[in-house]
């Protein structure tokens, strides 16, 4: 995906899959196999579109290191439809979270994750459609599948806590800090090896780092809370 095709997108792309596999282990891949998981299928539709999009950019990266390139292009014809089928689920499957969560006794603040789940699948598609529109451009073309798949993978970061239930503020480290260090990363990458950071890191990847940090600022005021019940009622009517 990199001009220079070197490991730093394969690791990344390894480590992001570990993740998803530790993240979602204890709240999803346990229970189904212990027979305790209940939900609806669209919640399994969207954890197979979310994971096949993280094997896709897996697989991608390490393609171009070994030098088929032809094998990348074809296999890259698989991203638009995963893409749109991990946000079509996204939405349904964080409706029902929300109901599910409200059922429990939870309480209003439930509602508030709905505002997290449209904004995710938004920014995820709006960086998948740039990064489609980029692909004549190999450097800006992986720097914006980056990104997409930093935000479609931030469940699995944030699930990361419950393996942790002793560590503060899981809301910033989890949420935030975790889930986007790899913009900085990449940033690093960048300086290192081609003497500056490439503009899709410094401007767009800056500015999913500052969408990030006011939604965690602002997560669950008035004015969220506000914005969460429409979303809600408008997805669960």
């Amino acid at each position: 995906m990199a001009r220079k095709a070197d490991w730093s997108y394969v690791a990344i792309a390894v480590l992001t899959l570990l993740v998803v596999v530790l993240g979602f282990g204890r709240t999803y891949a346990l229970p189904m196999v212990n027979g305790t998981f209940g939900g609806p299928r669209v919640l399994h539709l969207h954890g197979a579109f979310a994971l096949a999009w993280v094997l896709l950019f897996v697989a991608q990266p390490l393609l171009v290191r070994t030098g088929r390139r032809d094998v990348h292009r074809r296999l890259g014809r698989l991203g638009v439809p995963i893409a749109i089928g991990v946000v079509l689920t996204m939405l349904p499957a964080g409706a029902y979270q929300v109901t599910r969560d409200l059922a429990a006794g939870v309480g209003p603040s439930s509602v508030s994750a709905i505002v997290g789940v449209v904004t995710s699948g938004v920014l995820f598609l709006t960086l998948v459609s740039l990064g489609i529109g980029a692909r004549a451009d190999r450097e800006a073309h992986a720097r914006w599948l980056l990104l997409a798949t930093l935000v479609v993978a931030w469940p699995a970061w944030f699930r990361l806590r419950h393996w942790f239930p002793g560590m503060p503020r899981p809301e910033i480290w989890f949420a935030l800090v975790l889930p986007y260090l790899w913009v900085g990363v990449a940033m690093l990458r960048d300086r290192l090896s081609r003497g500056s950071v490439h503009p899709v890191l410094s401007i767009a990847g800056a500015a999913v780092v500052l969408e990030q940090s006011i939604e965690a600022a602002v997560y669950d005021t008035p004015p969220w809370r506000a914005m969460a019940d429409v979303l809600y009622g408008w997805l669960h009517a």
